[in-house]
């Protein structure tokens, strides 16, 4: 069976059952009518994805893997604050007029500075360094730029992406692992969004630096179940559990080539989809 469906049932398990209660509490989030958005919540989950092993889309429902991706290059490759390059429409309620959402998300990762000889964004300095000091302790990202938080229309929530490299003692290959860190974590929306979009992302970059694709580690700081989640998920997760499906992707030597249609979920079976989710803003 698909281990990231164990994975995800696990901690939805741990949530419900050993989490804190955020009920009457002075909460940020609200729903459509006004009403505050309560939690249960847990801190400091830590997942682990195997992705030399399978690929960690659930089977408990589909993915939209090409919207999925199409945010994490809106993100990585167009270093976009528009959600008019975003073919997807989970932004919108965050755009102004002309659908900006300040300087959030691809903002921080298109800003330039010096590095070595030369100017960097964050992206080109990962490749950069993952192609030519490897082994470095110190390739990562950081989208939580205090100086700008006043000018984003949200807080980033997966905001750092940490690179580190080992080695595959059988064949010699150089092996890409990241850590993701995330915020703040809506698990039944965005869970399993964030670790098949940037597991595609670390496929994409070994992919660009001929390595071997290794672990992927979520680290989610506030790991919650909304209020008007909880049953929807107690279902999701009392569904059968298929296979892990395989990940089809056109091999490119440039990351900035890659497209949402190079991408391909093949032997995938999953369960139905779960529709017209409330989603707190």
């Amino acid at each position: 069976m698909s281990r990231a469906d164990e994975i995800f049932r696990d901690m939805c398990i741990d949530i419900l059952e050993n989490g804190t209660d955020t009920r009457g509490e002075k909460v940020r989030p609200h729903w459509e009518d006004g009403s505050s958005a309560y939690t249960i919540k847990k801190f400091g989950v830590v997942n682990r994805y195997d992705l030399s092993k399978e690929f960690p889309a659930l089977t408990f429902r589909k993915i939209a893997l090409k919207t999925c991706i199409d945010e994490v290059l809106w993100i990585w490759q167009k270093k976009s604050n528009n959600v008019n390059d975003f073919r997807g429409h989970i932004w919108d309620a965050w755009a102004d007029e002309d659908g900006f959402i300040g300087k959030a998300y691809g903002y921080q990762m298109g800003v330039k500075h010096r590095y070595k000889e030369g100017m960097f964004d964050q992206v080109d300095r990962v490749i950069y360094d993952l192609k030519n000091n490897p082994f470095s302790r110190r390739i990562m990202t950081n989208m939580y730029v205090h100086a700008d938080l006043s000018e984003m229309a949200l807080y980033p929530c997966a905001y750092s992406m940490t690179f580190n490299v080992t080695e595959n003692k059988e064949t010699g290959q150089l092996v890409l692992n990241g850590v993701l860190n995330q915020r703040s974590n809506d698990v039944l929306t965005a869970n399993n969004w964030n670790v098949v979009q940037y597991a595609a992302l670390m496929h994409m970059m070994a992919c660009v630096c001929n390595m071997e694709v290794g672990e992927l580690v979520h680290v989610i700081a506030d790991a919650h179940i909304y209020d008007r989640h909880v049953d929807i998920i107690k279902e999701l997760i009392s569904r059968p559990m298929y296979p892990a499906p395989k990940l089809r992707m056109n091999r490119k030597k440039d990351f900035y080539e890659f497209v949402p249609e190079d991408f391909e979920l093949t032997d995938y079976r999953y369960g139905e989809q779960v529709k017209n989710i409330p989603v707190a803003v």
